[in-house]
């Protein structure tokens, strides 16, 4: 049997990249296109042999040329677009490319517009220009899926990025302050782990069995104190929730200010549901994929490793937070788990894909933010 061969774009990003691999390791040939070949994800994608790179940034004027290549004798397509260049005309342009080559099975990454719901609640920019591009997609008749990825695990980090700060506290322990209301549930998924997973079996069942739909990919419904709980048990030291603004400490570009202004407002203060009121979340995504990553055991097993990846050192401090002490759901204490983090001192040349901002390889771009949010 021919292997299937499937397109996708900006392939070394969380998305593509975690897609790449579940593809590549059964045997599929992947075509990826990529802005430019510098990274660790480069690096580790470029090693699988059914690999076939695409070279061009398609905000440029080569854009028409690199989508014909890519989709060129291509039945399936994963196509997650970002804020490079004028996101909703990339997004359109690949739509076209798509239904010229004849793809008969096009799963697009989308998010809701807030606007829509008719509820007064203002669109997150970065995600209206997913949900325009989506309902291009409807009208041009492309046999399509759509995915609806919740927050990623994998956006935590103790630098100072806006948002998902675990700010790292002189006792050890970590403090995370979002706008989210302690008690709303959240969405949450490892991108890195499961989206590949999740997406191969999307496209295994085929567009004929989802018919257009929606498909939320979030494996846990967690609010924000029983995130920081779970987290706590993974990482081994307490985590507090703190129910605060959003605090931006470095150089943003004005697009991803505005983004965040505005999740401020519409999830935060008021407090519409992250997907909107229609799409439910976790039971579907974990029918699809029972191997998830959860929180915790990202928390115990991953998270140190990216942080050491970005040159921090706290796992190496030898801090055992006796049970006794670690923090429950209400900020008090109980009998919690393991308490110590896996720490990764004297591992070499250690890579775990999943990085947080600065080691992944398009967060050095002073203008890129990853995520969901």
């Amino acid at each position: 049997m021919t292997p299937k061969t499937v397109a996708t774009i900006n392939s070394t990003g969380r998305q593509a990249a975690s897609f790449v691999r579940a593809a590549a390791a059964v045997g599929w040939n992947v075509r990826a296109q990529i802005r430019h070949r510098d990274g660790l994800v480069f690096d580790e994608l470029s090693e699988f042999p059914n690999v076939e790179f695409i070279d061009g940034d398609l905000a440029g004027p080569e854009r028409a040329r690199i989508l014909a290549r890519l989709f060129a004798g291509v039945k399936i397509a994963f196509i997650n677009t970002t804020h490079w260049g004028d996101e909703v005309a990339i997004g359109k342009a690949c739509a076209d490319a798509a239904k010229r080559a004849g793809v008969v099975h096009y799963v697009y990454s989308s998010m809701p517009d807030h606007s829509a719901f008719g509820k007064g609640w203002r669109a997150l920019p970065m995600w209206a220009s997913k949900f325009a591009i989506e309902n291009y997609v409807r009208q041009i008749g492309i046999p399509a899926t759509f995915v609806y990825t919740g927050i990623y695990n994998n956006n935590f980090t103790s630098l100072p990025y806006p948002l998902f700060q675990m700010e790292l506290q002189d006792d050890g322990s970590f403090i995370w302050q979002a706008p989210f209301h302690p008690k709303d549930p959240l969405p949450w998924l490892d991108a890195e782990h499961d989206v590949g997973p999740t997406l191969l079996q999307i496209f295994k069942m085929g567009a004929s069995h989802w018919k257009g739909q929606r498909v939320t990919l979030a494996f846990e419904k967690l609010t924000p104190i029983q995130l920081c709980e779970r987290f706590s048990r993974g990482v081994g030291r307490p985590v507090k929730y703190v129910h605060g603004p959003i605090e931006i400490a470095v150089s943003i570009p004005s697009g991803y200010r505005e983004q965040l202004e505005i999740l401020q407002e519409t999830l935060g203060e008021k407090r519409a549901p992250y997907f909107g009121p229609l799409l439910e979340y976790p039971r579907e995504g974990r029918s699809i994929w029972e191997g998830h990553r959860g929180i915790e055991e990202y928390a115990r097993e991953v998270f140190p490793i990216e942080e050491h990846d970005n040159g921090l050192r706290w796992m190496e401090d030898g801090l055992q937070t006796p049970v006794s002490e670690r923090s429950d759901l209400n900020g008090g204490t109980g009998s919690r788990g393991p308490s110590r983090p896996m720490t990764p001192s004297g591992q070499q040349s250690l890579h775990i894909s999943g990085h947080t901002p600065r080691s992944h390889p398009e967060g050095l771009q002073d203008n890129f933010f990853v995520g969901s949010c």
